[in-house]
């Protein structure tokens, strides 16, 4: 039977994590996502797990990677900045194949920035999370219902392929409240990690959780090993909403707080004669390929509506192959775009040209 709460998106996620089999998190306050920590600091005592306000980001991090080596489902949380902090770890999690779930409330930036909502951190969650060759699951959010979602959705994939992924949400869906729904009788998904370092009784040999190798060849394997794993992922778990597609011409593509706005503005320009579509990128790795190139058959230009100046451009024109034009709008700085600012954009490519 499934339990309805109206709650913040921040508590939201939090609750989501420990219904999903979680039971370790390690963290640090940082607006906008600071209620999730706090959430986590009332509920771990109560079901047995840990809580742990580490001494910084870095150390939260690499909390998350101890106790994601025993085979556990552990997280940390944090923003824009703190994240930043955090990537040394997270490369290390990659390479020593290790899933954890890493939540990023984003923040305006570069640098301290500001504390309103941003999705400037786009690059860093697709292309560069820390050093080396290597991704994450990266999963976009455009509710609190869909923030309660995807963290289980998460967690399995990253268990399932032994990476770590990441919800990037921002400011705006960790800090509004909306009707979400728990179900009671959803199954955990469990993966048997024979790879733990969790004991074992003198049954089997040692397990070791290391990330160093000497001799090249073996690391070049490794990380061929794991591209290939990624290449299966790239096939199986694309995930993107279409809204309006099958006869758009004008194709915004959009994802979290950025898709609600450009869900509007698709409605507005479709009442008045605008044949215009929305497809909202869900899973930004592995990106929805599939989705844009169909779309693409039949538009005559994309339009990517963000919170930032423009980081998933290059990806929406790869994904197409260039076939036609893509142009921008966005918002930076913690300014959310409006539903008249894209509609007036869409009117404009309708016209023969973009602002």
């Amino acid at each position: 039977m499934a339990e309805r709460f109206l709650m913040k998106g921040n508590e939201a996620l939090a609750e989501a994590a420990i219904r999903a089999g979680c039971k370790h998190f390690f963290g640090y306050p940082i607006t906008p996502q600071t209620e999730l920590a706090a959430y986590m600091s009332k509920k771990m005592p109560k079901i047995g797990g840990t809580y742990l306000q580490a001494e910084s980001e870095i150390a939260a991090a690499n909390m998350v990677l101890g106790a994601a080596s025993c085979g556990i489902r552990a997280m940390t949380s944090s923003s824009s900045p703190g994240i930043s902090l955090k990537t040394e770890a997270i490369s290390y999690m990659a390479g020593s194949d290790l899933p954890c779930l890493i939540i990023n409330v984003q923040r305006g930036g570069p640098g301290l920035g500001g504390i309103q909502p941003s999705q400037a951190d786009y690059w860093q969650a697709t292309k560069a999370l820390g050093h080396g060759d290597f991704q994450v699951i990266a999963l976009a959010p455009s509710s609190v219902q869909e923030m309660v979602d995807l963290v289980a959705k998460a967690f399995e994939l990253a268990d399932t392929y032994r990476m770590p992924a990441m919800i990037l949400a921002d400011g705006m869906l960790g800090q509004m409240m909306e009707p979400v729904e728990f179900d009671d009788n959803a199954e955990v998904k469990k993966t048997e990690k024979p790879w733990a370092t969790a004991g074992h009784g003198g049954k089997r040999e040692h397990n070791v959780i290391n990330s160093l190798y000497m001799m090249p060849q073996d690391l070049e394997n490794l990380v061929n090993e794991r591209f290939a794993r990624y290449e299966v992922i790239k096939q199986n778990h694309q995930m993107a909403e279409e809204y309006l597609t099958d006869d758009a011409e004008i194709v915004v593509v959009a994802y979290g707080a950025s898709s609600r706005v450009s869900h509007s503005a698709v409605d507005m320009a479709r009442a008045q004669g605008i044949k215009a579509g929305l497809i909202r990128p869900i899973t930004l790795w592995p990106f929805p390929t599939d989705v844009l190139q169909k779309a693409a058959k039949t538009a005559k230009a994309f339009l990517t509506v963000e919170m930032s100046k423009g980081q998933m451009v290059d990806d929406v024109k790869l994904a197409i192959d260039c076939a036609v034009p893509v142009e921008f709008f966005g918002r930076t700085g913690g300014i959310i775009p409006t539903p008249d600012e894209v509609l007036a954009q869409i009117k404009a490519l309708a016209q023969g040209g973009a602002d």
